[in-house]
């Protein structure tokens, strides 16, 4: 009966798609794994269980959360809510500021910012300048074009006319083409601006002349505001070259336009020269309404279709070159921002199945969109946040159902590496600042601001200290009625029911954490058994197993008889209520009985203590029939 001993050192290619079971000619078989859930992985290869989430505040509603840093010490979380603005320093609010944006509006918001200025914009509202002047002084106004782009949206031969050269003038069409909201916005006639006060019907306006006229002939050399109600406003935008691109509006998706060099709002194309405005349309044989725009090596613009490389050094309206790198496409019924990881842009692929990487590669001279996804689609389910961690090297996408998938990202060695983490609740945004990953969480039926900490190993959790032994806790009220579990004193002390916002502690404790327990689990990929009579299905038998642990304070582990306990001390009535010590080394596990087959793991960890575990590797003696 031969007897078979493996070690898995790594699992640096994290947790696989069901459809590649049957893969283990893969190198990512052997350092993958069936299931890795509320764990992260580490660079070195090994598995720890994530932070807790450390409650921060109650939200009104849904929210968009949005990085602000001014400078290395003045860093903030915007919170935006319905016509609402919050502002978080320290995991505090400081101040609130109301805005024109509805929450309907709140997945279409794309922003960027600019020293102590944040432009915000969405297709269907004007550009937000948001402004800080001081640690609780911040203003949100629109934002205002010293010189604005113009565009014709009638046909090329149709004209107007003004009424006279001067004052208020009645504009006349010659076929209708205008609306309501027109009113606001401005013409460029022959040369000459004049806004519109009043809407008389689709072929006539009121307008007021600013500058003079040169006749009141009919004319079709006229155009109007890119920008307005009527046709919509930007999508998205970036600063790139001292320039600000705005990319796309609702009613032009796949134009850009770039400002006057040094002027963020002026985008006036003059003469053509150096550094005036400069403005193109992306034209292929496919749709290309702008998703993204985002500053990188190029400029790089994101589509619904293809993805651009906008070159030219420095970008000039006589330099300027535009080229498709890859045909992948963004989502388009809402803005997830790309980030940068290491010099390589990572988006969202308009498929909702895939995060691809859109790298340069300079042996082509161009970019190239690798699927990092690839052999873990399964965890990849319409993202529509996501968030890049500097501090951990962690990407975090928040997909439509709830759930958080967490990407390890080490691309000099070779470490691709999904899990996905869950809660009480659904997950709905992510966002990092400084190195902190805030998340909003839906539960029970309301939204609140929460962060990940590895100071809190529970959800929605509260820690506290007193000066003298205490046997309640209070200021629960986010846990009202909640099962939650309590760690008192630094030992876990079971589960309790928050009642009037507070929680029995037994015995007292000068020090407690309480929050909602989530589990963490690791299994394997099935093992993949060869002896010398050729590949084997089963039976098998599993001898023993040894996990190798880092600073662990609490294992339970099963081998085929259900969830078991591992004990790293011996278990005596004064021990119980101390704080477990945590255990670095080797433990050595036996088993019995036979498995029918090699299909299912030969072991599994789960549980939902709050305590940390570290695991390194894994090494399996099993035994199969001759």
């Amino acid at each position: 009966m031969p007897s078979v001993t493996r070690i898995k050192t790594s699992f640096t290619a994290g947790e696989l798609a069901p459809e590649l079971l049957g893969r283990a000619d893969l190198r990512a078989y052997e350092a993958g794994a069936r299931r890795l859930r509320n764990v992260v992985i580490q660079p070195t290869g090994g598995v720890a269980r994530r932070p807790g989430l450390r409650h921060l505040a109650m939200l009104p509603g849904a929210a968009r959360l949005i990085a602000f840093e001014f400078n290395t010490e003045q860093t903030y979380l915007l919170v935006l809510t319905h016509q609402r603005m919050a502002v978080f320093v320290n995991d505090a609010e400081v101040v609130s500021v109301a805005g024109p944006w509805t929450e309907a509006m709140l997945p279409h918001l794309a922003f960027t910012q600019n020293a102590d200025t944040l432009i915000l914009l969405h297709p269907e509202m004007p550009p937000q300048r948001i402004t800080r002047t001081g640690h609780t002084a911040w203003t949100v106004q629109e934002f205002a074009f010293t010189r604005s782009p113009w565009a014709r949206f009638a046909p090329p031969d149709l004209m107007i006319a003004a009424s006279a050269t001067s004052g208020s003038v009645a504009v006349t069409a010659a076929a209708p083409i205008f609306l309501p909201t027109h009113v606001g916005s401005r013409l460029l006639i022959a040369g000459k601006q004049v806004a519109i006060t009043a809407f008389v019907n689709a072929q006539h306006v009121v307008a007021t002349v600013i500058d003079t006229l040169t006749d009141t002939n009919a004319t079709p050399d006229w155009q109007e505001s890119a920008f307005c109600a009527a046709r919509g406003w930007p999508v998205t935008a970036c600063f790139h070259q001292d320039r600000l691109v705005l990319g796309g509006s609702r009613d032009l998706p796949n134009r850009l336009w770039l400002s006057r060099s040094g002027d963020l709002s002026d985008f006036d194309l003059g003469a053509g020269l150096d550094d005036q405005g400069i403005e193109f349309s992306l034209l292929s044989d496919q749709v290309n309404a702008i998703r993204g725009v985002f500053s990188g090596r190029h400029l790089q613009v994101f589509t619904s279709g293809a993805e651009w490389m906008v070159s030219g050094d420095p970008l000039t309206p006589s330099s300027i070159q535009l080229t498709r790198q890859t045909r992948v496409g963004s989502p388009v019924d809402r803005i997830v921002p790309p980030v940068d990881v290491d010099g390589s842009t990572i988006f969202i692929a308009r498929s909702n199945r895939a995060v691809h990487e859109f790298a340069y590669t300079d042996v082509q001279q161009a970019y190239q969109a690798s699927d990092l996804a690839l052999v873990a689609h399964h965890l990849i389910a319409r993202p529509v946040s996501m968030a890049y961690d500097q501090v951990t090297r962690l990407l975090h996408l928040v997909m439509a159902d709830g759930g958080l998938s967490t990407l390890t990202l080490y691309r000099t060695e070779q470490v691709t590496a999904w899990t996905r983490q869950e809660t009480e609740g659904a997950f709905r945004a992510v966002a990092e600042l400084d190195g902190a990953v805030y998340v909003t969480v839906e539960r029970a039926g309301s939204l609140r601001l929460e962060r990940f900490d590895a100071d809190v190993s529970s959800d929605a959790a509260l820690s506290g200290t007193a000066a003298t032994e205490q046997d309640v806790w209070s200021g629960l009220a986010h846990l009202e009625g909640h099962s939650v579990t309590v760690l008192a004193d630094g030992a876990p002390r079971g589960l309790g029911i928050v009642a009037d916002g507070r929680v029995a502690v037994d015995p007292p404790s000068l020090s407690v954490q309480v929050g909602l327990p989530f589990t963490h689990e690791v299994e394997p990929l099935p093992p993949e058994a060869s002896t010398s009579m050729g590949v084997r299905t089963g039976p098998v038998r599993l001898v023993a197993v040894t996990f190798r642990l880092l600073e662990t304070a609490a294992l339970e582990v099963d081998l085929g008889r259900g969830l078991r306990p591992v004990p790293f001390r011996r278990l005596d009535t004064a021990l119980l209520d101390a704080a477990p010590p945590r255990f670095t080394g080797d433990i050595a596990l036996r088993a019995f009985g036979w498995r029918r087959t090699l299909a299912e793991p030969l072991w599994r960890i789960s549980g939902n203590t709050p305590l940390p575990v570290t695991l390194l590797s894994v090494t399996t003696e099993t035994r199969m029939p001759d």
